[in-house]
C-alpha cells in the first residue's frame, strides 16, 4: 500500500528552502522510504490543538503531516525549535 504525497504551499515555497541541504537529502530520503510506505507506524500523533496530525522525527527536524485515506498532507518541515509554534 503506498501512499501519494503532498505539500502545502508554505512548505514548498518557505520550509523546504530555508532547510540546510544537508538536512533537505536526508529529509527527502524519509518521506519516500517511510511516509510513502506507511505513514501511521513511522509517525507520531499530536495532541491538544495539532489533534489530526502526525509528526516524524528527523534529527534535529520535525516533518508534520496528516493523512487523509491515501493521501500523506504535509503541512510543515521544520527545526524542532520553531515547529510546533509556527502551526
Amino acid at each position: 500500500m503506498t501512499f501519494e504525497i503532498r505539500y502545502l504551499e508554505e512548505v514548498v515555497e518557505e520550509h523546504i528552502p530555508n532547510l540546510p541541504s544537508s538536512a533537505k537529502a536526508l529529509i527527502k530520503k524519509v518521506i519516500e522510504d517511510r511516509l510513502t510506505v506507511n505513514p501511521i507506524a513511522f509517525g507520531k500523533p499530536l495532541r491538544y490543538s495539532l489533534k489530526g496530525h502526525r509528526r516524524l522525527r528527523v534529527s534535529d527536524y520535525r516533518i508534520v503531516y496528516r493523512i487523509d485515506d491515501k493521501i500523506v498532507i504535509i503541512i510543515a518541515i521544520m527545526h524542532r525549535k520553531d515547529v510546533y509554534e509556527d502551526i
